[in-house]
């Protein structure tokens, strides 16, 4: 297995991913193939601009998953907010169908942390750090 690849800053080394679930208002399956590809071209064009990375990007016709990778400057609810904003203008001008009038999004999302050691090695690994006295 190749090791991790990190984002080095000046002052930080960091592996921070997370899945990334957004659904549409309503759970309206309003999704195309094509309306899926506006999403993720307006989602990129977003990590292009914030410096962070989308490494996997798919949907169905009511929700989308993303995988990405971010420096620590960035909060998950600031990605959300911006993929979602960004996504939900690109998709509304290209003329696609909306669960509701100017609402694609619902304001919920779910993101969890993916990538690294399961959290019992974690564990395991502080736990037997020896103490300085």
């Amino acid at each position: 297995m190749a090791p991790p690849e990190f984002r080095r800053e000046r002052h930080s080394v960091t592996d921070l991913k997370i899945h990334l679930i957004c659904i549409t208002k309503y759970r309206s399956k309003v999704f195309t193939d094509e309306g899926l590809e506006c999403i993720e071209l307006a989602m990129r064009s977003v990590a292009d601009a914030m410096k962070f990375r989308i490494l996997e990007f798919n949907g169905e016709a009511d929700h989308v998953h993303v995988l990405l990778e971010f420096p620590p400057k960035l909060s998950v609810s600031v990605l959300a907010k911006h993929l979602k904003g960004v996504s939900s203008r690109a998709y509304n001008k290209a003329g696609y169908p909306k669960p509701a009038p100017n609402t694609l999004w619902s304001p919920s999302y779910f993101a969890s942390s993916v990538g690294g050691a399961p959290l019992n090695v974690v564990k395991q690994y502080i736990e037997q750090q020896a103490r300085s006295h």
